[in-house]
């Protein structure tokens, strides 16, 4: 921080601007916070490096900050998942366009929010000559790399086809290049103990843990006005191999529910198609806050078939008094309280799915319990925690 000016001047990070979910929806918080003008210290985000900006409205703090991309952003959008690859060179771009920027206009810290490669972003020397404190907000170690690979190479079609054939040629040199880029960040933040333990596994690094923060002020249970809550599933999020979608519908059709299908993704228009003859599903494909609002708080259950990194959508629900039913692994174990806010199973069948959704539990106070337990993830306990975050990497 220079003397002639009191703010504490900070540049962020992300993987790339294209829509907005989870972890746009962390980095907005992050940029709100950092920006409000009560905080009781003084910041000034100076700018947004990323891959690739699509030029979409993500949120209005996100959408007031300059951004620098890489040149990958000049190449059609929908090549974006197939330029894996590439992604290294495309971080060390963004890390010498940082280093030249900040050779005029100096930072003091730099924060990135990342589950593909942006953690890999170098920071900048300070005037003591050392590397500018890096507060890394990891989602998940590349999941392409990691965790998921069979979600994406395994599937029917073409695509998975392509995947396979990429990742077997170059995944072990990105796994070399995402192991060996993890030296870059000064402080790892994950968003479970899931994720502090991957990694753990994956970089060898501890991690502190943060929950992401949940708008529990916006998703409030049912008022007076809200019709009766009805028999229909839910799902919400992406619509991609590894969210697992089909296991939701295939258990909701093996106990002859309805259920609702909210998001957008490579797969909707596959299960659109499989599934176009049964009335019972139902894609309402990108909706609103308040739509999604709404859901929450007019159906039944809240179905989570795939193992999330922490889900905030099922913390968003029980803050709403809708009970959710997880795998029994990843973010769920962090904010599901099994037999009170919902019910977990073990294995990715349909069969154990819809045994789980028949055990939720029903009694009065359930909605109740669904509520208190969300309050646990709420903006201020977010705060809390990353000013104490920041804070130490300011004075180590």
């Amino acid at each position: 921080m220079s003397t002639s000016d009191p703010k504490t001047s900070v540049a962020l990070a992300h993987d790339w601007l294209v829509a907005r979910r989870g972890g746009e929806l962390v980095l907005d918080a992050i940029t709100t916070h950092l920006l409000n003008p009560n905080h009781k210290s003084n910041y000034r985000i100076t700018q947004l490096y990323t891959m690739f900006d699509s030029g979409d409205p993500i949120t209005p703090a996100i959408d007031a900050i300059p951004r620098t991309t890489s040149t990958l952003n000049h190449l059609p959008k929908p090549l974006r998942r197939w330029l894996l690859p590439r992604y290294p060179k495309a971080v060390e771009e963004l890390s010498r366009k940082l280093a030249a920027r900040n050779e005029l206009h100096p930072i003091d810290l730099l924060i990135s929010t990342s589950s593909a490669a942006i953690k890999a972003l170098v920071p900048p020397t300070s005037s003591n000559s050392k590397p500018v404190p890096h507060i890394c907000y990891c989602h998940a170690p590349a999941r392409y790399l990691w965790s998921q690979t069979d979600q994406y190479t395994t599937q029917p079609g073409l695509k998975s086809k392509l995947r396979a054939a990429g990742l077997d040629h170059f995944g072990n040199t990105l796994r070399d290049w995402d192991k060996r880029t993890a030296d870059s960040v000064t402080q790892f933040i994950a968003n479970s103990h899931f994720i502090a333990n991957q990694i753990r596994n994956t970089y060898n690094r501890d991690a502190v843990v943060i929950h992401p923060p949940v708008r529990t002020d916006y998703f409030t249970p049912p008022t007076d006005n809200n019709p009766p809550r009805t028999n229909h599933l839910l799902y919400v999020g992406a619509i991609e191999p590894y969210k697992r979608v089909d296991l939701a519908i295939e258990a909701a059709l093996l106990l002859n529910l309805p259920i609702n299908i909210v998001g957008t993704g490579s797969q909707l228009a596959a299960l659109k198609n499989t599934y176009k003859n049964n009335p019972k599903i139902i894609f309402h494909g990108h909706t609103t806050d308040e739509q999604v609002r709404q859901h929450f708080r007019t159906n039944r259950a809240l179905l989570q078939p795939q193992i999330e990194d922490f889900g905030i959508t099922a913390v968003e629900a029980q803050a709403c008094g809708l009970p959710v039913v997880a795998r029994r692994a990843g973010g769920a174990l962090d904010s599901i309280i099994e037999s009170k806010t919902g019910t977990l199973f073990d294995h990715p069948d349909p069969k154990e799915l819809a045994e789980a959704i028949d055990k939720l539990p029903t009694t009065p106070d359930t909605a109740g319990t669904c509520r208190a337990n969300a309050l646990r993830f709420s903006y201020e306990a977010f705060t809390t925690k990353l000013d104490a975050v920041i804070a130490a990497a300011l004075t180590s």
